[in-house]
């Protein structure tokens, strides 16, 4: 077993992240509640509306968050359990700036040797949320600063590559592309990736309305894939906001 997350963990490191964000909304909902009570026909109605667009929307967020990371079980790994897994030789996780899945892997596999790979100093555009997360949990010393389409692991090296939200900040699709080329290149011919991601879906835009466009639609991870040489072995769902896809190798015939 990994490391027990607390009851709270991800959707208090979320609001952390994005305080900002949450910060206004809370300053506006509070002003609108005031004009609410103080202010008469025909601006009540108006006040009470913008209100709600503003509240019920970010109460549904932070739920959601709370289900996906604290309540669905998502870090425990449940679909990795198979027979062939104890005997990994080499682990790698990749990150964008946070790392919250290399404590459990090591839990999860004593015997296999991991490596952390982080390409966030590499990005071409850092979202404050992200700046965030690192300042407030810098890499451990172990990790290994990369950059998406120049991973420092060996052809054939890897049993399993795990890439758990961080994909996503690759924003231009060439690099992307790179990127899953490298992580192809780097799998041993029975390795598998594990891409853990949002998509830009109708469960995600109802959960995070505009901030569902931080993420990339399924169309574009497909592409990714099929254009890097790997093809999906099989897809779970532990939950309807996040999508992992399990990924092997793929070398088409000459």
């Amino acid at each position: 077993m990994g490391p027990v997350r607390t009851r709270f963990q991800g959707v208090t490191n979320v609001l952390r992240f994005n305080w900002r964000a949450y910060g206004a909304a809370a300053c506006v909902v509070a002003a609108l509640s005031v004009a609410a009570v103080l202010a008469g026909p025909p601006w009540r109605p108006w006040c009470l509306f913008t209100l709600a667009a503003i509240a019920v929307p970010s109460l549904v967020s932070v739920l959601v968050t709370h289900h996906v990371y604290d309540r669905s079980g998502l870090y425990a790994f449940p679909w990795l359990d198979r027979p062939d897994e104890g005997d990994l030789e080499a682990i790698v996780t990749i990150t964008a700036g946070f790392d919250e899945t290399s404590p459990t892997l090591r839990a999860r596999y004593p015997r296999a040797a991991l490596r952390v790979l982080d390409f966030h100093d590499a990005l071409q555009r850092i979202e404050p949320s992200l700046r965030a997360a690192r300042l407030l949990h810098p890499p451990a010393q172990d990790t290994t600063r990369v950059a998406p389409a120049a991973l420092t692991l060996a052809s054939a090296s890897a049993d399993r590559i795990f890439v758990i939200f961080a994909a996503h900040e690759i924003r231009d699709e060439p690099t992307r592309l790179a990127f899953f080329r490298e992580v192809q290149r780097a799998l041993k011919p029975d390795g598998r990736a594990i891409v853990m991601e949002h998509l830009r879906d109708l469960a995600n835009v109802l959960a995070y309305t505009i901030g569902a466009l931080h993420f990339h639609p399924r169309a574009a991870w497909l592409r990714a894939f099929a254009g890097a040489g790997l093809r999906i072995d099989r897809e779970v769902a532990c939950t309807p906001f996040v999508a992992t896809f399990i990924l092997e190798r793929h070398d088409p015939a000459p």
